[in-house]
C-alpha cells in the first residue's frame, strides 16, 4: 500500500489560535492552512472533534468539527478531509451517518468519516452529555458503528439495541455518487475497537506514532481480520506524529516561541517532536516499519507560519 500523509488544520483545540484575537481571522487562519495543503501533495487535512481546549479547558476558541469539515469541503478542491475522530457520544449515530453522507456529497467524495468512543470527560459533562464508565461507553460505540454502517449500506435499515435504535430511516443520498463515505475508526482497544475496524472500517488510527504500540495493535487487528475472513492489507493503518521542524543547531525554545502561544515550554516540548527534518523523517520511517502506512502530522504554529506546511511536506516526499 502506498504511503500517504495528512496534516491537521489549526482548529483551536490545542491552543493553536490564541495569538489571533478576532474569531473571523482565526477561522481564516484555519482555512489558509487547508488551502495550502490543497495546493500541495498532501492526501488529507484533519480536524479534532472537541469543544474545549487541551491540556485543560480554557476560554479560547475551539471550532466545532463537522461545521468546519463542511466549510473546508467547499474551500478546497482536491485534498481529502477527515476527523480524528468523531466522538460517538456527541451525535446520535443515525444523525452522524446523515451528516457524513451530506458532507461527502459537498466534498465530491473527499470525506474520511472518523468515529471513536470519546474520552474527554470534562466537555461531555459541560455540554450535558451523560458520562458513563468505559464498558457501557464502548457498548454504545459498538452499536453506533453498526447503525452507521447500516445507514450507509442498506435501504431503510432496522436496528434495536440497548443504547440506540432505528426504524427504517431514509438516508439518501448515502454519499457522493450514492456510495458511502470512507470510514475511519480511531483507537486501539483490542476487544471492541480493533474488531470493529476489522468488520467495518476502511482505515484505523493506532499507536500515536509509537512503533511498539503500532506493531502490537497491527498484530491484533490482523488477528481479527483473519478470524473474520477480512483482507488485512485492504485496511489503512494510520498513526499520528506531532512535529515541529527546526534547523540543525537551532535553540528549540527560541525556534518555537511563536508556535507555543501561552503553553509553557515543558508542556510544549513533551507534546511535540522538535527536531530537524532528518530526525523527523527517522520517526516516520520507524512508524512505517512498525506497520503504519499512513501518517497524519500535527504541526503547531501553522496558523502563524504557512511555510511550516511546506516544510513538513518536503519530509513526506522522501517516502514517495
Amino acid at each position: 500500500m502506498t504511503t500517504r500523509f495528512g496534516i491537521f488544520v489549526p482548529q483551536g483545540w490545542k491552543m493553536d489560535l490564541t495569538e489571533i484575537a478576532d474569531p473571523v481571522e482565526q477561522w481564516e487562519a484555519m482555512t489558509n492552512v487547508a488551502k495550502r495543503a490543497d495546493e500541495g501533495s498532501w492526501d488529507s487535512i484533519w480536524l479534532f472533534d472537541h469543544f474545549h481546549t487541551v491540556p485543560e479547558p480554557s476560554d479560547n476558541t475551539t471550532f466545532e468539527c463537522w461545521s468546519a469539515t463542511a466549510a473546508l469541503a467547499r474551500d478546497t478542491k482536491r485534498v481529502n478531509i477527515g476527523q480524528m475522530v468523531g466522538c460517538n457520544g456527541y451525535r446520535n449515530p443515525a444523525l452522524y451517518a446523515k451528516i457524513a453522507s451530506t458532507v461527502d456529497v459537498a466534498s465530491h467524495g473527499r470525506l474520511y468519516a472518523g468515529i471513536g468512543a470519546g474520552w474527554y470527560e470534562h466537555e461531555w459533562k459541560a455540554y450535558g452529555y451523560e458520562w458513563t464508565d468505559v464498558k457501557p461507553r464502548m457498548a454504545a460505540f459498538r452499536e453506533a458503528t453498526e447503525i452507521i454502517w447500516k445507514m450507509w449500506t442498506e435501504d431503510k435499515p432496522v436496528y434495536n439495541g440497548k443504547h440506540y435504535s432505528i426504524d427504517a430511516p431514509i438516508n439518501l443520498p448515502k454519499g457522493a455518487n450514492n456510495t458511502r463515505p470512507q470510514f475511519w475508526i480511531g483507537g486501539g482497544g483490542p476487544q471492541v475497537t480493533l474488531k470493529l475496524v476489522a468488520q467495518y472500517a476502511d482505515a484505523a488510527n493506532i499507536g500515536g506514532g509509537n512503533p511498539d504500540v503500532i506493531r502490537e495493535k497491527a498484530a491484533i487487528l490482523k488477528g481479527h481480520c483473519d478470524k473474520l475472513g477480512r483482507d488485512y492489507n485492504e485496511i489503512v493503518k494510520s498513526t499520528g506524529l506531532n512535529v515541529f521542524p527546526i534547523d540543525a543547531g537551532d535553540d528549540p525554545q527560541k525556534a518555537t516561541q511563536k508556535a507555543r502561544g501561552p503553553k509553557d515550554w515543558e508542556q510544549f516540548s513533551n507534546d511535540n517532536i522538535i527536531a530537524t527534518e532528518d530526525e523527523i523523517a527517522n520517526k516516520v520511517e520507524a512508524a512505517l516499519e512498525a506497520g503504519a502506512d499512513y501518517v497524519i502530522f500535527y504541526v503547531p504554529g501553522v496558523a502563524y507560519d504557512l511555510d511550516l506546511v511546506d516544510r513538513v511536506e518536503q519530509i513526506t516526499k522522501r517516502f514517495a
